[in-house]
C-alpha cells in the first residue's frame, strides 16, 4: 500500500503545477555550483512486459549525461550532495532535506524531478531548478518526449540540458 501511495504522490508531483512562482535567473553565474538529484521514474503505461531494469538503466544514463553535460562548460560546477537516508531523490526524502543536502555540498542550484511513462509512446519529464539558498523556483517545466529507446532518452536529455543552460543570468 505504501509503494502505491508513493507512486501516486510522485505522479502527482510531476503532473501538478509548481506551488511557487518561477523566478528569473540565479543559475547562470559563471561557475555556479549545481546539484542534479537522482530523478524518479513512474510507469503507468500498462505495458505487460516488465521494463524496470531498462528504465533504471536509462534513468541512470539520463541523470549521468545531464551531470556530465552541465560540468563541461564554465557555466556550472557540478556538486554531489549526500542524503541520509539514501537515495538522494524525491522518493527517498523531502524537498527541504534535498535542499539542505545540496547546500551542504555547496550547491547554488538544485535540479529535481522525474520521468513518467504515460503510454507506450509518450513520456513526461518534470524538471525544476531551485535556488538552494533561498528555495526560490528558478525553472519549472514539464517536457514530453516520444519513444522509450536509448535514442529517445538521449534526445530528451540534450533538450532539457539546453533549457537548463538557457536560464537567464541573475
Amino acid at each position: 500500500m505504501r509503494q502505491f501511495l508513493l507512486t501516486i504522490l510522485a505522479a502527482g508531483l510531476w503532473l501538478a503545477p509548481s506551488c511557487g512562482k518561477a523566478e528569473d535567473g540565479g543559475a547562470k553565474a559563471q561557475g555556479a555550483a549545481i546539484a542534479v538529484i537522482d530523478l524518479d521514474y513512474v510507469d503507468t503505461s500498462g505495458e505487460v512486459r516488465d521494463q524496470r531494469k531498462e528504465h533504471e538503466a536509462r534513468l541512470a544514463a539520463f541523470s549521468g549525461a545531464l551531470r556530465n553535460d552541465l560540468s563541461k562548460g564554465a557555466q556550472f560546477r557540478v556538486v554531489t550532495p549526500v542524503c541520509r537516508p539514501e537515495p538522494c531523490s524525491l522518493t527517498g526524502t523531502t524537498v527541504p532535506n534535498l535542499l539542505a543536502a545540496a547546500r551542504e555540498a555547496g550547491a547554488d542550484v538544485i535540479i529535481i524531478g522525474g520521468v513518467h511513462k504515460m503510454s507506450t509512446l509518450v513520456q513526461w519529464a518534470k524538471i525544476e531548478a531551485i535556488d538552494a539558498k533561498t528555495g526560490r523556483i528558478l525553472f519549472d517545466k514539464l517536457f514530453t518526449f516520444r519513444g522509450d529507446t536509448d535514442d529517445a532518452w538521449r534526445r530528451a536529455e540534450a533538450f532539457i540540458f539546453d533549457e537548463i543552460t538557457a536560464l537567464p543570468p541573475s
